[in-house]
């Protein structure tokens, strides 16, 4: 019943109908949730233009995920806050269009970009220690999340959000009524999956979802978000620096160095028929996963052998 009060009230205000109040038509599943025309960002130092970002361009369908992988620096996370209206003041749009849902939203006031912003475009970045405030208890700030964006009740918004994080695998009552330091990293960051899905966005953004966790919990996170995306449909921009994560899960990689999009192929032709020197290099980087099941068994038998040893010089010392 709480998904479906939801649904309700999130299509009340779409973007090709924000002034209006009209619906939108429904995407077909050859149209792009997200197009990027030539987007260039620049920073401003005097008289100086830095360009940060050159000529980027990438589209993105419903259920389908793109990651943009390079390094720290290449421009990833800028084209992501570039989408999501939330670049810092020194940065500036130089060109290009971005096009979501049919709609050029460069060209729109910050009012209604805000009004995209998590019931449309829905985000989760990699420092999950600052997806939530400290102070307030995680479900507080979940039902006040939904219903900025829809005119439920506080009963209402309550079952959604205990839903969703129900969802992501988490104790739900306990969570909700938890602060969050009460929780783990990798709790946080599925609480802050949940928080970013359950307003059914069109678009997902997840900017390095898993560079502050470790290997086995970032995996569980990004598979909770692969489930997620099956089940709600939306369409996914993934940023990583990390080929092992989204080779096994992108639909498309566009590979980004120095600000500029130097390959950009299906994950399975750039696995076998990478042609960039820089890609190459990076797949030649990619640690196997035998590689790290073994890292994590030598791990493992480290730690058995100290705790014997602690076990008997405790008992015969």
């Amino acid at each position: 019943m709480s998904q479906l009060l939801l649904e309700r009230e999130r299509n009340k205000v779409l973007p090709n109908g924000y002034e209006t109040g009209q619906p939108v038509a429904s995407l077909s599943a050859s149209e792009s949730v997200l197009r990027l025309e030539n987007l260039k960002v620049y920073a401003q130092q005097g008289k100086r233009r830095y360009m940060l970002v050159h000529d980027s361009s990438f589209s993105i369908r419903r259920r389908e995920t793109l990651a943009l992988v390079g390094e720290s620096g290449s421009g990833k996370s800028v084209t992501a806050s570039a989408v999501l209206g939330l670049l810092p003041n020194s940065l500036h749009i130089g060109g290009g269009r971005i096009v979501f849902q049919g709609e050029d939203i460069l060209l729109w006031p910050d009012k209604m970009k805000r009004r995209l912003r998590g019931k449309k475009i829905g985000f989760v970045f990699q420092d999950y220690q600052g997806s939530f405030t400290p102070f307030i208890k995680v479900g507080k700030q979940l039902v006040e999340t939904i219903r900025s964006h829809c005119e439920l009740s506080f009963n209402e918004a309550k079952s959604v959000a205990l839903e969703w994080l129900h969802q992501v695998d988490l104790p739900a009552e306990r969570v909700f009524n938890s602060y969050p330091f009460q929780l783990s990293g990798g709790q946080r960051q599925r609480a802050a999956l949940a928080a970013a899905m359950m307003l059914q966005p069109e678009l997902l953004i997840a900017d390095e979802p898993t560079t502050a966790l470790d290997v086995l919990t970032g995996e569980r996170v990004l598979d909770v978000l692969t489930r997620l995306q099956r089940q709600t449909g939306c369409a996914v921009l993934m940023i990583s620096h990390d080929l092992r994560h989204v080779m096994k899960r992108a639909d498309t990689i566009a590979v980004m160095k120095d600000g500029r999009i130097v390959e950009m192929e299906s994950a399975e032709t750039l696995r076998l028929q990478a042609r960039h020197p820089y890609t190459q290099m990076l797949l030649k980087a990619r640690p196997l996963l035998s590689e790290i099941h073994r890292g994590f068994a030598m791990e493992a038998e480290a730690a058995e052998t100290a705790q014997s040893t602690s076990r008997w010089e405790a008992e015969f010392t």
